[in-house]
Order: structure tokens, then C-alpha cells, then sequence
């Protein structure tokens, strides 16, 4: 049996569900998640192996209107995808088939020429009556090889999803050893996880303007410790005061979920050690964005 192989951009709106169905596909959280949009500021390559084949899946941010040099970068980030891919998902909201980024997403994935699925994500939420239309609607375009209605937080769909796309790929090498699921080092997933824990405590423009960078970390192998020491960006005094709280209280409730989530993952007692520093305007910084990881 010839081998197949092929990267995979995920495209679509913000909050749409792209890091869950990457998360989904691939069994494991490589891309943190938020009902808060625009969590995803970093492009994530999550691979899923099979027999006789290999998909590569690239997470993208999503495609927005840019206010800062940071939203620039992520929307560049995404927009790249569509050139250095071989097959793209697009990925729309049952509940919002009609966001103002889907007509200049059918663009580009029309311009591209390039084979191009349609996932209608969050049926969960709805029902078949309210799917139909937007299957319909989408079949109009003549852009899609297949268009599979999904649920990417339970599962449904997904399967078939993967058939589709698996049936596009071109015989091809693997482009990852069988045991590898993503590109990205532990020290990014410990940030990301840092970072997740803001947007799940922090409120209004805070998590938008927090960065985090794992420092360094140390393994004590005979107590089966990790130690890991991260800096928190902010922009302002006044967002440190926040995040640190009340005596502390903020960052101690953010540094405890993002300790037992990281021990779940690694499988390991986490010593986490949390430091707030003001980088005035970072995001707005094209050095600092670049110091930062974007």
C-alpha cells in the first residue's frame, strides 16, 4: 500500500472550535482553549498517524480585524497557512454561518486552488432543521470537495471528517516519527497552559494583554519534581496590580489551575513559580513581540 501524507490547515473565524478539533483529532490538548476568542496567537502543528498515512494539522489563529501589531502577526500567521499547506479545512459556526471573516476566507481558499473541505462545528448546539440550510448555502459556493457537519467537543462528525480529507492526500513520506504529535517544545505547551488559566480568571482586555515565557526549568529526578519558572507580560502597572490581586489572591488562583493541570500532563509534581513584569505596550512593540515568541 502506497504511503500518504499531507499538512492540513485549519481556517476559520474566531472562536470557532479550531484548537478543540485539532485537540480531537489528536487525542491529546496540544492547543489551549477559551470561550474567549482570539485565544490562539501562535500556529500549532498537531500530527495524527494512521495506518498507511500521516496527516499534519496546522491550528491557525483566527482571521480578524487587527488592532495591534500582535493581531497583525496572528492574522499574517493564518494567512500564510493557505500557501504553505496542500489541503485546507475551513471551519464555520452553525450558530454564526454568517461572520464577517467567512466571505474573504472562501476567497482566499478559492484563490489558492487548493483542495478545500468545510467543517459545520458546534452541531451540538443545534438541530438537523438548522444544519440543512447551511450545508445548502455553503454547497452554492462550488469550492468544497465535502462539507461534514461536526462537533469537534464531542466527537461527532469528526470520523468522517478525517475519511474525507484522508481520501485527498498524495503519496508522500512521513513527516514525523510515529511516537511525535506536535513540533512544539514542552516549555511553549507550559506557557500556553499559564496563559489558558489567565483567560479563564482574568477579565475584560487582560488576557489580551498578558504574555507568558517559561524561563527555564529544573528536573529534581530523585523527588520526581519539575520546577518551572515563568514570567507573566503585562502592559501596565495597573493590569500587575490586577493580576497579581488582593494579597496575591489572583495570581496564586491562576498559578494553582495551571500546577495541577501541568501535573496532570506531565505526570509529575510541578513546582510553578509565577513573576509579573510590566513590558510596556508589547504588543504594540515589533521587538518585543519577537522576544515574546510572535
Amino acid at each position: 500500500m502506497t504511503f500518504v501524507s499531507g499538512f492540513i490547515a485549519i481556517l476559520g473565524p474566531p472562536n470557532v472550535g479550531k484548537s478543540t478539533l485539532l485537540n480531537r483529532i489528536i487525542g491529546a490538548k496540544l492547543a489551549i482553549v477559551s470561550p474567549k476568542p482570539q485565544t490562539t496567537r501562535n500556529r500549532i502543528l498537531g500530527v495524527h498517524h494512521g495506518e498507511g498515512f500521516q496527516m499534519v494539522f496546522m491550528d491557525t489563529p483566527g482571521i480578524h480585524k487587527t488592532r495591534t501589531l500582535l493581531h497583525k502577526s496572528m492574522v499574517d500567521s493564518a494567512r500564510s497557512a493557505f500557501q504553505e499547506v496542500d489541503i485546507l479545512l475551513l471551519m464555520v459556526d452553525l450558530n454564526h454561518p454568517d461572520a464577517p471573516e467567512i466571505p474573504s476566507l472562501i476567497g482566499a481558499a478559492r484563490h489558492s486552488g487548493k483542495p478545500a473541505f468545510l467543517a459545520i462545528n458546534k452541531i451540538d448546539r443545534g438541530t438537523r432543521s438548522e444544519i440543512l440550510p447551511v450545508i445548502g448555502r455553503f454547497s452554492d459556493e462550488q469550492l468544497f470537495e465535502a462539507i461534514i457537519p461536526v462537533s469537534a467537543l464531542q466527537g461527532d462528525g469528526v470520523s468522517e471528517l478525517l475519511k474525507a480529507v484522508r481520501a485527498e492526500l498524495k503519496p508522500g513520506p512521513p513527516f514525523f516519527p510515529p511516537d511525535m504529535r506536535t513540533d512544539q517544545p514542552d516549555t511553549f505547551l507550559m506557557s500556553e497552559i499559564i496563559r489558558e488559566k489567565i483567560y479563564v480568571f482574568a477579565r475584560q482586555e487582560l488576557p489580551y494583554s498578558s504574555a507568558v515565557v517559561v524561563e527555564r526549568t529544573e528536573e529534581v529526578a530523585e523527588k520526581s519534581l519539575l520546577k518551572i519558572f515563568a514570567t507573566v507580560h503585562v502592559e501596565t502597572q495597573s493590569q500587575k496590580g490586577i493580576l497579581v490581586g488582593r494579597q496575591g489572591n489572583m495570581v496564586k488562583k491562576i498559578g494553582r489551575a495551571a500546577r495541577m493541570e501541568l501535573e496532570r500532563r506531565f505526570n509529575v509534581q510541578v513546582y510553578l513559580k509565577l513573576t509579573i513584569k510590566v513590558s510596556k505596550n508589547w504588543s504594540r512593540d515589533t521587538r518585543a513581540l519577537r522576544r515574546l515568541g510572535y
